[in-house]
């Protein structure tokens, strides 16, 4: 008794993937052109599954805000309930919170969309970093407010785009008021052509095998936190900082937690360096 012929879909497949584990492609052109467009329709069906995800992921996470603000302002519209003075100001603040933390997913998921396409505009000239960490810190909201910042005066000014620098700061401390347990800490120092600033948290930490991951999009590594997080804050702001010439990567905090640390050129560096290659050009 013999069985159901075998599906023509089927054997091309097999076919394919015996001649894939043989090594170079070989055989009739007709099976080498099958072979192509089923590995470029395996691909195809793979990139799908991944935009599903990644819409699954955004629109959740942007819903979520949208949805407190909603809720305030139709509390506070609202004829059916007799609001104190407080009760209000809590419903503002909330509305307010909520977005604040909408546009910061949006702008992130912007970011991305434009490093991801080569199409951002960085315009770096020498800017003082203890001007930008106070900046971008009055912009992080007002869970911002118990941030610690150490920042030397007569710290060299370094080569950067101030307004990117702050989408880099800004996330970067977001990320750590998420995870930490005591107030985070920022510090800067130079460091030969370069100046260096930390981002301190003395939260739960990552271990060193899955620090490559976090410039992944979307790694969240077990947040808990009732905040939405769509988890390219890190993806972003290194992108945003290597545009500048400069660098993000993380350390062990001592006593336990995480550092992230922003490398960017010093200023008097770089424009010496710039001068010296006009020179050689002339």
């Amino acid at each position: 008794m013999t069985g159901e012929p075998e599906p023509p879909g089927d054997r091309v497949r097999g076919e394919c993937s015996t001649r894939s584990a043989r090594g170079p492609r070989t055989g009739p052109w007709w099976l080498v052109l099958l072979c192509d467009l089923a590995g470029q329709a395996a691909r195809a069906r793979e990139a799908d599954r991944g935009r599903t995800a990644l819409l699954a992921t955004i629109s959740h996470d942007l819903r979520a805000p949208l949805a407190a603000a909603q809720a305030a302002v139709s509390g506070l519209r609202s004829r059916n309930i007799r609001l104190t003075s407080d009760d209000r100001d809590e419903l503002l603040a909330a509305a307010a919170e909520s977005l604040d933390l909408l546009t910061s997913l949006v702008e992130n998921l912007l970011d991305a969309s434009r490093l991801q396409a080569g199409s951002l505009a960085v315009f770096p000239s020498p800017a003082d970093l203890g001007e930008i960490v106070a900046a971008s810190l009055h912009g992080a909201g007002p869970q911002a407010r118990t941030v610690k910042a150490d920042i030397p005066s007569g710290l060299r000014e370094v080569m950067a785009d101030s307004a990117i620098l702050e989408r880099v700061i800004v996330n970067l401390v977001g990320n750590a008021l998420r995870y930490s347990t005591a107030p985070p800490l920022l510090t800067a120092r130079a460091v030969g052509d370069w100046v260096e600033l930390r981002v301190i948290d003395h939260g739960p930490g990552i271990p060193e095998t899955d620090r490559k991951r976090m410039f992944l999009p979307f790694q969240r590594f077990g947040d808990q936190s009732s905040r939405v997080n769509v988890g390219l804050g890190l993806v972003v702001s290194r992108g945003l900082a290597e545009t500048m010439g400069g660098s993000v990567h993380p350390e062990e905090t001592p006593g336990g937690g995480l550092t992230m640390v922003v490398s960017l050129p010093a200023a008097a560096a770089r424009l010496a360096a710039g001068a010296a290659d006009q020179k050689r050009a002339a």
